[in-house]
């Protein structure tokens, strides 16, 4: 399938980003945006002065307020936090054609229903072909054209190969896989994993645990994607072990930046209301270990990290607990 229009749905920075993305491919490229002032300056001053500014993007990138605007467009990244998305889906979906590639490139898992999001949007929109953005990516580095490699991944591995030819290029190389399932759960995982080392971080714990809390994280992330159907060897590539390795060292992630803040002492009310963009793994913590006592997979990390976060557990106390765990034969 010739791919020539990329829509964008969702103009934080990532999604910004995806769109210098695209422009570099050759696409055309609109970017939908929630806010009209963004919409605004990236028509206007050609920068995304509020999520990703200092960036200047190319003058053929427009931006629009009217979801329905994206409708002919040839395919259509879904950049929006994930506990919008539903919401976002279920206004698209009216006009929408059948045919239309929608890709999933935010990292969640929603709460209320406890759904990957591609079944979420399988729900709305069953006839669309679903696919999935994931790996280790920082907008900044993505939009000012720096390597980067990501995973696309689709039941219809087809239709993978397309967007992949149609974003892939000298400095953006995916790679294209049929294992949405696995893909969805490493980029959602891989937020929590990063707040557990930004914990040990801001502890000053040293690097050689922030090494066996990746290494044991990434065991927990494998094991709740093959109970959930994916496969252990798709997490051992971008979208898991890649992204986790991103995400778990470098303060430029929301998510490693909000533990180190919570291992420095501060409160979850004092990082959280100096922040514009959302912090998935605060959310995803919860459902993950929800889904994980569901389906009897055993998650000290992320159970660790969502005491923390949703019980108010002393940070010392958790650590002490997790630290004092019987020893057991390694095993991923």
């Amino acid at each position: 399938m010739a791919m020539k229009k990329a829509g964008i749905v969702g103009a934080g920075a990532w999604g910004t980003a995806l769109a210098t993305v695209s422009r570099r491919a050759g696409l055309e490229a609109l970017i939908w945006a929630f806010e009209k002032e963004v919409a605004r300056d990236i028509n206007t001053h050609h920068e995304n002065k509020i999520f990703l500014p200092g960036v200047p993007l190319d003058k053929n990138i427009r931006a629009t307020s009217k979801l329905n605007d994206l409708h002919g467009c040839d395919f259509l990244l879904l950049v929006v936090p994930a506990q919008f998305t539903r919401n976002i889906v279920e206004s698209l979906a009216k006009g929408l054609p059948e045919k239309t590639p929608l890709v999933i490139c935010s990292k969640g898992i929603e709460i209320k229903s406890g759904k990957l999001l591609s079944e979420v949007i399988n729900e709305i929109v069953p006839a669309n072909p679903i696919l999935v953005l994931s790996g280790p990516s920082f907008a900044v580095d993505a939009a000012r054209g720096k390597p980067t490699a990501v995973t696309i991944a689709g039941e219809s591995k087809a239709c993978a190969k397309d967007i992949t030819m149609a974003l892939g290029q000298e400095t953006f190389r995916p790679y294209w896989s049929d294992d949405i399932v696995g893909a969805q759960v490493g980029g959602a995982v891989k937020n929590v994993l990063a707040i557990a080392c930004g914990i040990a971080h801001g502890k000053g714990l040293g690097d050689s645990a922030r090494a066996a809390l990746i290494t044991r994280g990434l065991a927990e992330m494998i094991a709740l994607a093959k109970a959930k159907g994916g496969r252990a060897t798709t997490l051992m590539g971008l979208c898991g072990l890649g992204d986790t390795v991103l995400t778990c060292t470098s303060t430029l992630s929301r998510n490693f930046s909000l533990g180190k803040a919570l291992g420095e002492g501060k409160t979850m009310e004092e990082i959280l209301r100096s922040r514009k963009s959302v912090t998935e793994g605060v959310y995803t913590a919860k459902i993950v270990v929800k889904l994980a006592a569901e389906m009897g997979v055993d998650m000290p990390i992320s159970n660790a990290v969502n005491d923390i976060l949703h019980k108010g557990d002393d940070v010392d106390e958790v650590i002490h607990d997790l630290l004092s765990r019987p020893f057991s034969e390694e095993a991923i």
